[in-house]
């Protein structure tokens, strides 16, 4: 039997450009003389909709366009992810499903079993999950062209530790369920998100899957960018062994096809994190624009390396033509920052524009001074250059309609090194979950790297070798340097890691790293202070296994603070 995987990239809420999409990889699959065609979960929604599930037109408008696309395309069979209205009256009002077509019509329903609630996940806020009785489930095997087929939803699969819990959240495995009934082949649609390093706890667990029933697994993955979720396709074929035997392009639309009846060689799975990092936030970022119709964006530059990475990201994603660089000079910027500013436009082939801030900077101070009572200078003085930039920022953003980004790291955000209503201005928050010592990573690797679109397409460094080098600094205030305030990024970053994305107390970072007991309380005690700012941040793209977004709801008026 010949199937094709048809991973998509689905705009959601757009259910007739999805369709027309879905129609296009049915029509080059049937070019292909292809049996059977798998779409990724939810294909004709896109995932994930969040409380537009709750708009019953939509439901319904959703429901037209599968049966619509059944009945279009008859000579063809195929798996499409869908959301189905719940057939009871109890529990919650809608399936998260597979439909099974052939011959022109919906053949079979397989409802998604297990519902994740955990991190960016919160299903069980729609979706009433599968029916298990006596350890046996109410989805059935289909068939086609005499092979049995069990069909799964992306969790179903997942029975392994989920979200860092050190727990199984499941019993009952659809997978077993569905080879006791006869599955000679299981497939799973899914909309898996990206996060650095899932490949390989995610091949792992297929390849277990696929071993311990001894049937071949075929994995669909959505790919795309949805607003704060990247999704990198990489949609894969294991066989009976477990062993991967084809594997679709990462971050890129992509139809799969290949023979069952054939025999394949297991092909060898490598993993770069730095090349996918990257991949991701260009395509977040892209998506992002596209999707919500920016077609050009703005940002202040400022000479630093988390300025220039997101330029260059912004380059990648959306092309040198669109993409302008703003240097706001304050009394304390240094020449050399704007000259790193002017390096880097140059080199990337951005528009490039200077305003300087300081007659607005002293008339605001005059202004505002007398109200200050004779209160010693502190960080209020400084807040107010980045909100007067944030404020130009934005009304370069508004005339022009581009989308402003932000250009703040995840060790910033952590820890409040950002300013409300000022450098945090923005639609998007580039590099929101990318820690300090990641951004001088990736700002080397597109240098470097043989592999970095950037450097091939401009045959040089696009990133100043001073940007990356020099001393990080706000340059708010004479001879600023972040460490005068903060412990090395390598030693903040351990701390960040630790607490926000593995849960750890005080006392386990203390202990496990030797870190000095007042850096990592006073660390901690900034991140748990600084909830009220990362609540009104802009939406960032995640890329790791927790970032500070809809993921991790943390309360803002709490008293519980981490003691070592």
């Amino acid at each position: 039997m010949k199937i094709a995987l048809a991973q998509t990239n689905p705009i959601i809420g757009d259910i007739a450009a999805n369709t027309v999409q879905i129609s296009h990889y049915l029509s080059l699959s049937r070019e292909e003389s292809v049996d059977l065609v798998i779409f990724p979960e939810m294909a004709l929604l896109g995932y994930p909709p969040k409380d537009l599930l709750l708009k019953p037109d939509l439901i319904e408008q959703s429901q037209k366009a599968l049966h619509d696309l059944a009945a279009k395309h008859t000579d063809i069979a195929f798996v499409i992810g869908c959301v189905i209205p719940a057939d009871s009256n109890t529990g919650m009002p809608l399936h998260n499903a597979g439909a099974f077509i052939k011959n022109g019509r919906v053949d079979n329903y397989i409802i998604k079993t297990h519902l994740p609630t955990y991190d960016v996940f919160d299903e069980r806020r729609y979706f009433q999950p599968a029916r298990i009785v006596h350890q046996r489930s109410e989805n059935k095997i289909v068939e086609l062209n005499n092979i049995k087929i069990g069909i799964t939803i992306c969790e179903d699969l997942w029975l392994a530790d989920q979200g860092g819990l050190g727990r199984t959240l499941y019993e009952f495995d659809p997978a077993l369920d569905l080879v006791k009934q006869g599955a000679q082949v299981i497939i799973n649609c899914s909309a898996s998100p990206f996060v650095l390093g899932k490949d390989q706890i995610r091949n792992q667990i297929f390849s277990d899957v696929a071993k311990a029933n001894r049937v071949p697994l075929l994995f669909c993955n959505q790919v795309g960018g949805n607003d704060e979720l990247v999704f990198d396709g990489k949609s894969c074929v294991y066989d009976k062994q477990g062993q991967i035997i084809a594997k679709a392009k990462s971050f890129e639309q992509d139809l799969l096809i290949l023979d069952l009846n054939e025999t394949h060689r297991a092909i060898r799975d490598e993993e770069d994190l730095l090349a996918d990092a990257y991949h991701a936030l260009v395509l977040g970022l892209k998506d992002y624009c596209k999707k919500c119709k920016f077609k050009s964006i703005v940002l202040g530059l400022s000479g630093g390396i988390d300025s220039a990475l997101t330029a260059a990201l912004a380059v990648a994603a959306i092309g040198a033509e669109n993409v302008r660089g703003i240097a706001l000079p304050s009394r304390y910027s240094s020449q050399g920052s704007l000259d790193d500013a002017q390096d880097l436009a140059g080199r990337l082939g951005i528009q490039y524009d200077v305003l300087p801030i300081d007659a607005i900077h002293q008339a605001s101070e005059k202004l505002i001074t007398p109200l200050f009572e004779n209160k010693p200078l502190d960080a209020t003085e400084e807040n107010i250059q980045a909100r007067i930039r944030g404020l130009l920022l934005m009304a370069i953003s508004n005339k022009h309609g581009c989308l402003l980004v932000t250009t703040g790291n995840k060790s910033e955000l952590a820890v409040g090194y950002c300013t409300l209503y000022g450098d945090m201005c923005g639609g998007l928050a580039v590099l929101s979950d990318v820690p300090k010592t990641l951004v001088w990573d990736l700002s080397n690797w597109i240098n470097q790297s043989e592999k970095s679109p950037l450097k091939q397409k401009y045959h040089q460094a696009v990133i100043p070798e001073n940007s990356i080098s020099k001393p990080p600094s706000a340059e708010l205030r004479p001879d600023q340097e972040d460490q005068d305030s903060l412990p090395p990024y390598a030693v903040l970053d351990e701390i960040i890691f630790r607490y926000v994305e593995q849960h750890q107390s005080a006392k386990q970072i203390i202990t496990q790293t030797q870190f000095a007991q007042e850096v990592v309380c006073r660390i901690l005690k900034l991140i748990d202070l600084n909830e009220y700012k990362r609540k009104q941040a802009a939406p960032g793209i995640k890329i790791t296994a927790r970032a500070f977004g809809f993921g991790r709801r943390m309360p803002i008026a709490q008293n519980h603070m981490a003691k070592g």
